[in-house]
């Protein structure tokens, strides 16, 4: 059994993923880069072990069970035991989405990956998380999935483009998370959303204003929540978002 705290990282081999296991990793955590591409993953666990960081490869595909089981038999002979999971892993599904124009067919692959990836995860490491003394669970979303800032009843009105897949993605990943948090509840285990801001990543063609960095920066801090923190919450770096 490691005595480092061990943190698996989704989607880690670019963008958000990777400077949140460079954040983490720079507090003397040891990192698993997921991710299902060999050469991305390989050349990430290469960038950060030349920072001094404790990483090592999960090939990982969150759509798929079999990829999350033998992550998690991976992870278990690496380490024993899992103390933080970010699953950060996304797609948005390409543009446009109007909902009279969407092929369905689009909705499907992005729920698959942005919230029953999120679930196929989780539960594939729960065993693990829970043989932790302080196993925390970080969700990415995004404000885009807040109900109350797309309809403009939020203090703060942030609509961006209509995406009937990814937005609603990200809604789904809030509640699902909710419901997470109330099975856990009486648990060790925290387990919140986080949103990074619009961050410039291949996601959105670069558009963002934020860097990664900036990004990754509400992940860490839910990945060191004291004991006594928050749990079935919604965050930004500015506080909690509405629903």
């Amino acid at each position: 059994m490691s005595e480092r705290t061990i943190a698996l990282v989704t989607g880690a081999n670019k963008g958000i993923g990777y400077e949140i296991a460079a954040g983490l990793g720079a507090l003397g955590w040891s990192i698993g880069v997921g991710a299902r591409d060999d050469q991305r993953r390989k050349a990430a666990v290469e960038r950060l072990r030349a920072a001094g960081v404790d990483a090592f490869g999960v090939p990982l595909d969150v759509t798929d069970d079999a990829s999350a089981t033998a992550a998690a038999r991976l992870i278990e002979e690496q380490a024993g035991c899992l103390d933080v999971l970010v699953n950060n892993a996304a797609i948005t599904g390409g543009m446009p989405q109007e909902p009279t124009r969407v092929d369905p067919a689009t909705i499907r692959t992005v729920v698959e990956t942005n919230v029953i990836g999120v679930m196929r995860v989780t539960n594939a490491m729960m065993p693990l998380l829970r043989r932790s003394a302080s196993p925390r669970i970080v969700n990415m979303s995004s404000s885009v999935g807040s109900l109350a800032r797309q309809s403009g009843t939020a203090g703060e009105l942030l609509r961006g483009p209509v995406a009937v897949a990814y937005a609603p993605s990200k809604t789904f990943l809030n509640a699902v998370t909710l419901q997470y948090a109330r099975e856990l509840s009486g648990t060790n285990i925290l387990i919140n959303a986080g949103c990074p801001g619009y961050v410039a990543t291949d996601l959105n063609g670069f558009r963002g204003v934020r860097t990664p960095e900036q990004g990754a920066a509400i992940a860490i801090r839910l990945a060191t929540l004291p004991d006594d923190g928050p749990t079935g919450q919604f965050f930004e770096d500015a506080g909690v978002v509405p629903w």
